[in-house]
């Protein structure tokens, strides 16, 4: 295919990025109107909104009765460093890593909160490591879904129903895709930009019961900040549980983030949500079978992402680029499909092997994807014909 023969069809909307990520379809900005501006978010009515954030995630989630659900500051990032800062210590730790995210969470535990009593449980780009040696006896910490490499765990079946301590578990793109059995998870957390396309700034905080009582009964050696406290005087700060945050949210993020759970109810709740991102996944999965330059970063179909999809470019004229020039190589069909306005964001993360990256998460439309496949193949196409010839 060469450019003088670029698709007929473009996606209608071309935003695939993997955070912040799509809006809800037929997203506009009239759905912030309601938005409660120049109030306190302390005050009856900004409380309120922020109350009915809180419990409206709790009802599409399913959580389970005595877990606490709050928004926190920082995002995902926020939310996971206020539970590892608050919480770690009091065991041994199992710290999983297989991409950026996991590996960064591990630095932190090794050289900032600096715990001696560290496993560590890792893998390349692509696989999972040993999930049977992990010992429950001990705290446990890892991302449910690799944002970064495509892959995620495939349940919660490895995890021990008798477990000691607790599981720490970075969901933010795995919540609202992905089915995640709560009986399995003390603390979970996630931010609005993932698989609900909401705006920055703003983390969720799930804790079970034990992570209540471990909050309740453990206080870490190391001094904590303000926006990580979670407790006064030995007991949870429920309120921050209730809408009363720690600091000021943003009330235009708020009625966003609103927004987009009043659209996940009416399509059906977290089981339509599940099944479009699923379908979504499987028309670039689909693609992949038939396309012979691309490939899954995932290797096993059982943990391949149905939020971010990872693809390798494997066509032999790229791979025997060195590492550099492979990066610049997909960094080239990502900018051509971005000029062309059909792919926005679409390179791999930067921490991760050079590829693609395609967020499929319920808040885009299948056809879309669907529609973006043969510019792909054009981006590919374009990309590699300005290569030199092999000697």
């Amino acid at each position: 295919m060469t450019e003088s023969k670029k698709p007929a069809v473009r996606p209608a909307r071309p935003h695939f990025s993997s955070g912040p990520c799509a809006k809800r379809p037929a997203w506009s900005p009239e759905a912030l109107a309601d938005a409660v501006l120049g109030r306190s978010h302390r005050s009856k009515e900004g409380k309120a909104r922020i109350k009915l954030a809180i419990d409206k995630t709790r009802r599409i989630l399913g959580l389970p009765d005595g877990y606490q659900c709050g928004i926190v500051p920082g995002s995902d990032t926020g939310a996971f460093e206020m539970a590892m800062w608050s919480l770690l210590g009091a065991r041994g730790v199992e710290a999983l890593a297989w991409e950026s995210f996991g590996k960064g969470w591990v630095t932190d535990i090794l050289k900032q909160l600096r715990l001696d009593d560290v496993r560590l449980h890792e893998a390349g780009y692509g696989e999972l490591p040993d999930l049977g040696k992990v010992d429950f006896s001990r705290d446990v910490v890892f991302t449910w879904n690799g944002t970064t490499s495509g892959v995620r765990v495939p349940d919660g079946s490895w995890i021990a129903d008798d477990r000691q301590g607790l599981t720490l578990v970075d969901a933010t793109s795995a919540v609202f895709a992905q089915e995640i059995d709560w009986s399995k998870v003390d603390v979970a957390t996630f931010s609005w930009q993932k698989a609900l396309g909401g705006e920055a700034a703003h983390g969720m905080l799930v804790l079970s019961p034990r992570a209540v009582a471990r909050l309740e009964s453990y206080t870490p050696s190391w001094p904590l900040p303000k926006l990580f406290r979670l407790t006064k005087g030995g007991r949870l700060m429920k309120e921050v549980f209730d809408g009363e945050t720690i600091n000021t949210p943003s009330m235009l993020c708020v009625e966003d983030y609103l927004d987009t759970l009043t659209w996940a109810e009416g399509i059906g709740g977290l089981e339509a949500l599940q099944a479009r991102a699923d379908a979504n996944a499987q028309a670039i999965f689909d693609w992949v079978e038939r396309t012979p330059w691309i490939a899954n970063l995932a290797r096993d179909p059982a943990t391949r992402s149905n939020t971010s999809v990872c693809l390798s470019i494997v066509d032999p004229a790229v791979t025997r680029l060195s590492a550099d020039e492979q990066w610049a190589f997909a960094k080239d069909v990502a900018g051509a499909l971005d000029r062309e306005g059909v792919a926005y964001d679409i390179a791999a993360h930067r921490d991760a092997p050079p590829g693609l990256r395609i967020w499929t998460g319920s808040t885009v439309e299948r056809a879309d994807l669907e529609a973006l496949t043969p510019w792909l193949d054009w981006a590919f196409a374009r990309s590699r014909a300005s290569l030199p010839k092999a000697a």
